[in-house]
Order: C-alpha cells, then structure tokens, then sequence
C-alpha cells in the first residue's frame, strides 16, 4: 500500500516545496548557519554539521508512514532556505500536522513561509481532504505562536508537560487547527496577505 499523503511538489511565485532529498544537505547546513538557529533551546533546528542526520531522519519516518518531509526551495535563488513537513498522518481520519519547519534567518518575515503554508494548506484541504490541519509549538515560542496565529489557526489549547527537550526541560506544548469549514477564510486571508502591497 503506498504512503499518505502521496509525494508531491508544490510551486508558487516565491517558494517550491519540494520531497526532501539528501541532495539538500549542503544548502539546508548553510540556511541552518544562517543566524546559528541551532542555538535556539526552545525548538529542535540542527546545526550545520547534523544536517545529514536530520535528513535521514526524517526520511525514515518517510518509510515508516508518520511523516512527508520537504524541502523549502527560494525560487530566486534555487537554494534550499528550510525544511517543513507534514506530519503525525492520520490517514483513516484524513488529519495532518504542519510541522518540523525553519527557515534560514534572511529569509524569516518574507512571503515565503506564508506562502509555503498557502501551498501546503491547499493540498491538504483540497486535493487530500483534510478535515483539519494541526500546528504545535512551544509555548514559550512567541514568534512561532504569533506566526500559526497569522496564518488564521485557532487555539485548541496547551498540552502541559508533553514533551522532554534536549536540555532535559520540560515542553508545554501550545496546539492549533484550522478545519475544512475554516479554509475558504484562511485561504482568502492568505491570499490577501501575499497580494496587498508591501
């Protein structure tokens, strides 16, 4: 039986998002160097040097049906800037997380991760039939929390003490959804937000 959701690769006019492959490896450990985002405690980024493992990594969740790991492509540059995925697949339910995303720090509050998550959201809702659409982060991560919100996800609440970090504290986890009956706003929304004028 093969994997859901299928290998796919999604274009716009600023990002392609693309199967991850280990042919990223040299442009994610330069985007990984970029702001020495490994550095951060409160999510999980690798340094430059692991970049290799994390691709193999998440590859292997690949076989193993968890999760549709992708690379971010800057179509300006044919560079890989980040990664992202979807993950914690629950096909019988038709649920998905958005997750496992970074991107270089010179790319971070551009269109790309709005547009990337436009791309993403679209297939899920509209070729997959997702009936809702996960994002998780750490409660403490502000940026990341402003940014789901952004995206018009609702809060469905805080899992306490649901996760042990690598520096062995303790990850209240902040949870959001957007539904199938929440998409054609979201969609509309986003959409507005890369078209307005900057």
């Amino acid at each position: 039986m093969s994997a859901w959701p299928p290998d796919v690769t999604l274009t716009g006019s600023h990002v392609e998002v693309v199967p991850l492959d280990p042919g990223h490896g040299a442009d994610l450990a330069e985007a990984a160097s970029d702001g020495d985002l490994h550095r951060l405690w409160y999510t999980t980024i690798p340094a430059p040097a692991d970049v290799p493992a994390e691709i193999a990594r998440r590859l292997e969740l690949r076989t193993k049906g968890s999760m549709l790991p992708f690379a971010i492509i800057q179509r300006t540059t044919q560079k890989a800037v980040g990664m992202t995925t979807y993950m914690n697949i629950d096909a019988p339910n038709r649920r998905l997380e958005i997750g496992s995303t970074w991107y270089r720090a010179s790319v971070q509050r551009s269109p790309l991760n709005t547009e990337c998550k436009l791309l993403m959201l679209t297939h899920a809702f509209e070729d997959l039939a997702c009936i809702a659409v996960e994002f998780r982060t750490h409660v403490i991560n502000l940026q990341s929390r402003r940014a789901i919100e952004r995206l018009g996800a609702k809060p469905d609440g805080i899992l306490r003490a649901h996760m042990i970090m690598a520096n062995g504290t303790i990850r209240d986890t902040a949870v959001y959804s957007i539904t199938a009956s929440d998409w054609p706003t979201v969609k509309a929304n986003l959409t507005w937000l890369l078209e307005k004028p900057r």
